[in-house]
């Protein structure tokens, strides 16, 4: 679990109390993105494949916060279809059946230092199901955005679930960078995000998505 720093603490703190007097009163290293604001938000279900061909069918449950990890899981889900493997992408809180499938990948959020709880939750109160099947994970924040190169600070972020569930042996760990668009965000949350230097846009590479859903399928069925 990544602590928070005396200066994320200052930011923050100073942050609410702006905003508490504010109620009083009347009335470096960024990578350059595809698009000057991020997607508006979208948290795409959807199925895919061949409807009778049960033998080889995926679930991709995910948790989004402003949809950028929806159409992550999307990307995926239609990568694996080309691929002949049927799958059923969903938000979390509708994945259901979850026995029923051949494979399950679980995406979500990287939000204030954490893996998305109704993420780690799902894996959690299922685990009796999922231990007996192929699981991959995937997270997607906006660490790897500004800093492509801490991947492994990002793995990081899935040590809690991977310690707490050890039963469950991923086949695969995917981590991309999101989206932002700070027009999504209440205003507290956009000033914290604009204090870390975050950068708004749409960092998500697509290339890197498509071929790690790719590499996965054969792993998965």
């Amino acid at each position: 679990m990544k602590a928070i720093t005396r200066r994320e603490f200052m930011i923050t703190g100073s942050i609410l109390a702006s905003a508490a007097v504010t109620c009083l009163l009347p009335g470096n290293g960024v990578l350059s993105a595809s698009k000057s604001h991020a997607a508006a938000v979208n948290y795409p279900e959807e199925k895919c494949g061949d409807e009778k061909n049960m033998e080889k069918r995926i679930l991709i449950a995910y948790a989004s916060k402003y949809g950028s990890t929806g159409g992550v899981a999307d990307a995926i889900g239609k990568e694996l279809c080309s691929k002949d493997v049927a799958a059923d992408t969903v938000l979390i809180k509708n994945a259901n059946n979850i026995s029923s499938y051949q494979g399950v990948i679980i995406g979500g959020a990287v939000y204030m230092g954490k893996w998305m709880s109704d993420a780690a939750d799902f894996v959690k109160q299922n685990k009796d199901i999922l231990c007996k099947v192929p699981v991959a994970y995937f997270l997607v924040g906006m660490t790897l955005a500004r800093h492509p190169e801490k991947r492994a600070e990002v793995l990081s972020y899935m040590d809690p679930i991977l310690k707490a569930v050890p039963e469950i042996k991923p086949v695969g760990i995917g981590t991309f960078a999101g989206a932002m668009d700070y027009n999504n965000l209440s205003w507290i949350n956009k000033k914290i995000m604009k204090s870390k230097g975050s950068p708004e846009g749409d960092f998500r590479d697509w290339n890197a998505i498509h071929s790690w859903a790719g590499g996965l399928a054969s792993r998965l069925v």
